[in-house]
Parts: structure tokens; C-alpha cells; sequence
């Protein structure tokens, strides 16, 4: 495909995404089976488009005076991707492939922009209006740096999974991909994401990931299984398993002794998990399903941990996702809480006497991480706090409480918020 057909497809797109409201996931698989014809190559440049676009809409429709996907797909290209206004009109004025020629207003903007120091701050920074006091509370001054690391691509980060190799063998592996170990925790290694108009080297087609030595999970999802502390022996309760990210995590750590036990309220996302872990080498995990009767039957009161990443907001994850920002409403944001107040209080009832229950969320926002936890302890008074982690590496990440909370800006990870409780004897 040419410029002009790339552009234009990547404006359909996020037409598309506009008029319907889908993942931007459907919506470029949708636009791919219906563009045959559009290689690999073209596949990477228009999804790099859509969500370089989606990652800081507003401040480039501002830039722009037109929030619509024509202007701010034209603003990504000169601001994002640096190109000179010359290749823009010559790509957008492709007859028969591009999005038609540039206007005089657009041309304009393009060459002499609004200075968006001038916008408000969820227009600079980009993100919604109505998450202003709940961010504003999160960063404090430092919210325009932190929001500036969310709307840049993200990295691959790996994990090696020491149930089939150690971390230099891994690394060796993944040569041709240019991985390096990232240093904390020291299982972490990393693809830096690649340029913007090209896709990442494929993991999977790497030998020895089909042989299990390793998974992809963002360093903050690994730093965050890490704050489960020593779970050798130990009997351990992942309640919100999902895809088992952090369950394999929690297996590796624990080197196969003890017991993990895997649950999620929808089994669907269980699949995944027990494929994931076969591959892995996993041999101390139970699901429970819940399409079993009382799936969780017997563990009350019994386990050493009990680990809760909580349906949340997904707003650390922002880098990676840049749609979920915009379709994230106040209604959607409270139920979110309600489900995070009820699962702790079931988790709660797991921990035995002395142990711990680990509460984890991928969100920026204090209504879900701080607020939640501080809901939670009025109703147990038998839990306190612990500090989230005992890793030198972590230190200036906690929190005056101990929470611990890592973010793009403050140590490239994605946002995660991690409150480690324990139990009375």
C-alpha cells in the first residue's frame, strides 16, 4: 500500500471507532478482513497510526482545531511521527488512495500549530475531563509528566520462567529480538517497542517460547506478583486469575511446591491459563471453575495468600490500550469499585490466621487503590498493613503507608498499585 491508502485506512478506522464505539482491537481486525490486500507492513503502519491517534487525541485536535479522525490523524504524522508537512499533503492528496488534499486551514496548523501549553489540562495531557480531580489527587504536580509517559508506546517485557530456564538462557534466546534484562526483578527482560510505523518482532516465533521459558507480562505486573513475598510451601489463592498472568508468576516463585489454586468469575478466561500453564511446566495448580458448585469449597480460612488483581479501570495500562480511556465513564468506574469492595470482602474469608491478602489493580486512580483498601480495613479490623515490598529496587516506590505504586513516568512500567494486608493471629 501507498501513503495515501495507509492514511486513509487509518482514518477509517478510527471512524469507525468514533461511530461505534468498539475496541480499537475489533475495529482494525475488522478494516484487516476487509483489506486483503494490505501486508504485514501496512497492517503495523496503520495500527501505529490508530493508536498513536488515540493516545493523545485531544491535544492533537487542539493542535489542530479538528478533533475529527481527518485532523487528528494528519497532527499524529507531523507531531508524533515528525513528518514534514510536505510528504503529509503529498500522502493525504494521492488521488484514488489518499484522504483528498490538504485545506489551507490544515496546511496552516500544520506548519505553525497552537502552542498547547495554552489548553487546559486534560486537553495538554490528555485524558477526560471529568478524571481531572481524580488524577489531580493521584500526581499532584507531577500529573503532566506522568500523563506524557502514558501516551508514548510501550515496550515488551518478558518474563523468564524459572520452572524450565534462568533468565541468561532466556535472554540468549531471544537475541534475535534484542532483549535485555532489565534488572529488577531479575526474571524481568525487555524488547524496546520499535519504531512508529513498524511492529515489534513476533515473541512467539521464538523456539523456546513454545518450549515455556517465558511469558510476556508487563515488568509491572511481574513486580507486582513479586510483592506476594516468600510463597515456597505455602497454599495460595489467585481469586481473579483471568488469563493466569500472575498465577504463572506465583508458580515459578513458588518452584512447584505447595498449592495455587486459579479461580475468575468467568471460566472462559480459565482456558487460557491451564494451556499456559502445561507449557509453563506448572504442576502445583488446581483450578476452580466456576461452573463447578461451590467451586471454592473448603479453602476458607486456610490459605497462606491470597492474591486479588481486581477488575479495575485499566487506566495504568493506557500506553497499551489507548481506546479504554475514552470509553471509561463515571458509571463504568463505580461499578468497577463495587466489584473491587466485593472482592476483597470474599477474599477476606480465604486468609487463614497470620496471612496475608495481596489487593492489585493496573489503575492510576485512588477511588480504586487507596479508597479501597481503606473501605476494606474499616470493615476487617483484623487486617493491617504491611509494607508492599522489602526490595531495596522498590524502595522509593512505596508509599508513607506502604503501598506500593509504579507508573510509566516513575519507573517505565505500566500502572500498578499493589496493598499488601495481613491477617491477625
Amino acid at each position: 500500500m501507498r501513503d495515501g491508502g495507509r492514511l486513509a485506512a487509518a482514518v477509517e478506522v478510527l471512524g469507525d471507532l468514533e461511530a461505534r464505539h468498539k475496541p480499537v482491537r475489533m475495529a482494525l481486525k475488522h478494516w484487516g478482513e476487509s483489506a486483503r490486500y494490505a501486508g504485514s507492513k501496512d497492517r503495523a503502519w496503520v495500527s501505529g497510526l490508530v493508536l498513536d491517534v488515540l493516545r493523545r487525541r485531544r491535544s492533537l485536535g487542539f493542535r489542530m482545531g479538528d478533533d475529527r479522525p481527518r485532523g487528528a490523524a494528519l497532527a499524529a504524522l507531523r507531531f508524533v511521527w515528525d513528518w514534514p508537512v510536505e510528504r503529509i499533503a503529498e500522502a493525504a492528496g494521492d488521488e484514488g488512495h489518499g484522504i483528498g488534499a490538504l485545506t489551507d486551514a490544515e496546511r496552516s496548523a500544520l506548519a505553525s500549530p497552537v502552542d498547547v501549553a495554552a489548553a487546559p489540562i486534560p486537553v495538554r495531557c490528555d485524558f477526560p475531563d471529568w478524571l481531572e480531580p481524580e488524577l489531580t489527587r493521584a500526581f499532584g504536580p507531577e500529573l503532566s509528566g506522568e500523563m506524557a509517559a502514558l501516551t508514548v508506546r510501550a515496550p515488551v517485557d518478558l518474563r523468564a520462567n524459572t520452572l524450565k530456564t534462568d533468565p541468561a538462557r532466556a535472554l540468549k534466546a531471544l537475541a534475535p529480538l534484542h532483549a535485555q534484562a532489565v534488572g529488577y526483578p531479575p526474571t524481568a527482560l525487555r524488547i524496546e517497542a520499535p519504531a512508529a510505523a513498524e511492529r515489534s518482532g513476533a515473541v512467539e516465533t521464538i523456539p523456546a517460547f513454545s518450549k515455556g521459558w517465558f511469558e510476556v507480562q508487563d515488568l509491572g505486573s511481574q513486580i507486582a506478583a513479586a510483592c506476594a513475598g516468600e510463597v515456597s510451601g505455602k497454599q495460595v489463592l489467585d481469586l481473579c486469575a483471568g488469563g493466569g498472568g500472575k498465577t504463572l508468576a506465583l508458580a515459578a516463585a513458588m518452584g512447584n511446591t505447595g498449592q495455587i489454586y486459579a479461580y475468575d468469575s468467568e471460566a472462559r478466561r480459565l482456558a487460557d491459563t491451564i494451556r499456559r500453564a502445561d507449557r509453563a511446566g506448572v504442576r502445583n495448580l488446581q483450578i476452580r471453575s466456576p461452573v463447578n458448585p461451590e467451586p471454592l469449597k473448603g479453602l476458607d480460612d486456610k490459605m497462606d495468600l491470597v492474591f486479588i488483581d481486581a477488575p479495575c479501570s485499566g487506566s495504568g495500562a493506557w500506553r497499551r490500550h489507548p481506546d479504554t480511556k475514552w470509553r471509561l465513564s463515571p458509571e463504568t468506574l463505580a461499578r468497577r469499585i463495587a466489584d473491587q469492595d466485593a472482592v476483597m470482602a470474599a477474599g477476606a474469608g480465604f486468609v487463614r490466621p497470620g496471612g496475608r491478602l495481596v489487593y492489585v489493580t493496573c489503575s492510576l486512580l485512588p477511588s480504586e487503590n487507596e479508597d479501597r483498601v481503606a473501605a476494606f480495613l474499616d470493615a476487617h479490623p483484623q487486617f493491617s498493613i504491611a509494607a508492599a515490598s522489602n526490595a531495596p529496587e522498590l524502595a522509593e516506590r512505596l508509599t508513607d503507608k506502604g503501598y506500593l505504586r509504579v507508573s510509566p513516568a516513575s519507573a517505565g512500567t505500566d500502572g500498578f498499585f499493589v496493598a499488601v494486608l495481613t491477617r491477625a493471629r
